[in-house]
């Protein structure tokens, strides 16, 4: 407990000081203390002592006459007693703790039974001072109201950072709400516009004669509605950051199911996908990838036409493993000869934008292309 500075002090500006802030007491201007007491020379002598530190005190001999003047503001802090006639400590409290924005009490009281201050503290209470005139008790009653002003200020310290916190938040939540509805709008628009590539390049794959042109407009037209695959999930999902990659495997599939078909026979495309999300740019490379797959085995896998093609994205540990495979007539007797194509070059480099491990397989029959990459985009292989 700090000691009380002599009545002589000369220089009590290090005691005010402290009292200063953003409790509620104006810079330059003296805490004032409310002193509610049924004995007016205690009061009288407290007003006497403290005003020499530097404090103004005003008197009450009662809690209605103490109440009044809270009622009439600019007070920042009151001493109450606890023995009064009529209104007792206790019952002014309660109604001091009812005000709006009440001041801190601390209370005072003639009574070494600690029943007092406990039932004064549960109350609203900041502290409590045993009043014994002979002893120590006006340098108590002063580190008590410089302690209350303190916790005050912290409160109101605290009650500050948190309103903005939450004023912090609200407005991150409102950005974050219109970046997303923003998103969600970009999203959309390119959507479109990757649809309208597709249907143009459909109608001019229609418009020639020449099989060879036909067909890389079909490749070209898959590749594009893989990449508008993934801004449709963007904008007609809840998130706006990351794609359901199952659901997104799913409905690639469904439009590659038509591109793949050889007049009334053709290829059986299926999926299994564990239930994950990635952001949109590893989407849209396994969406490529897997495209240029399925492309690749419709013309290479089945001569005649038909046979099955099984894409699996599964979830192993730390990594992502994505294989594509069928039951074709295998890998040719010179793999090398079949790494040149455009397809396998655009595979390559989506691998190569995954960090991801590629990888071709013979089976018995057929073949199986895997790739393996971190689910950290970050992380490099």
């Amino acid at each position: 407990m700090p000691s009380l500075a002599p009545e002589h002090s000369a220089d009590p500006a290090p005691e005010r000081e402290e009292l200063l802030g953003p409790d509620g007491v104006p810079a330059g201007e003296s805490m004032r203390i409310l002193y509610i007491d049924d004995d007016p020379g205690l009061g009288l002598l407290v007003r006497r002592k403290l005003s020499r530190l530097g404090y103004e005190v005003e008197l009450a001999t009662s809690g209605p006459e103490g109440l009044a003047r809270l009622a009439q503001g600019d007070i920042h802090v009151v001493a109450l007693d606890h023995f009064m006639p009529g209104q007792d400590g206790l019952e002014t409290l309660a109604a001091i703790r009812a005000m709006p924005d009440p001041p801190p009490v601390v209370y005072v009281t003639g009574t070494q039974e600690s029943r007092v201050a406990i039932s004064a503290l549960k109350a609203g209470a900041t502290d409590y001072v045993i009043k014994e005139v002979q002893s120590d008790f006006i340098e108590l009653l002063r580190s008590a109201l410089d302690a209350a002003m303190q916790t005050v200020r912290m409160r109101k310290a605290h009650e500050a950072a948190e309103r903005e916190i939450r004023a912090a938040r609200d407005r991150f939540e409102a950005l974050a709400a219109e970046r997303a509805l923003l998103l969600r709008e970009m999203n959309h628009r390119v959507g479109n516009s990757l649809q309208i590539i597709v249907s143009m390049l459909h109608v001019q794959a229609g418009a020639t004669d020449n099989p060879e042109v036909q067909e890389a407009l079909s490749a070209a037209r898959g590749r594009v509605a893989a990449v508008a695959q993934v801004h449709r999930r963007l904008y007609t999902s809840d998130q706006v950051t990351t794609v359901a990659v199952d659901q997104y495997l799913a409905a690639l599939v469904d439009d590659l199911q038509i591109s793949a078909r050889h007049g009334d026979v053709g290829i059986a495309l299926s999926v299994a996908a564990d239930p994950v999300a990635i952001d949109p740019d590893r989407a849209v490379a396994i969406g490529v990838i897997v495209t240029e797959l399925v492309i690749n085995a419709s013309k290479y896998a089945y001569p005649q036409g038909r046979g099955p093609v099984r894409i699996a994205l599964r979830q192993e540990g730390s990594a992502f493993l994505l294989s594509v495979e069928d039951d074709g007539i295998g890998l040719p007797a010179d793999p090398g000869a079949s790494t040149g194509g455009l397809g396998n070059r655009i595979v390559r480099a989506m691998a190569s934008k995954l960090g991801a491990e590629l990888a071709f397989a013979p089976l018995q029959p057929g073949t199986r292309v895997s790739l393996t990459f971190a689910l950290d985009p970050t992380a490099q292989r």
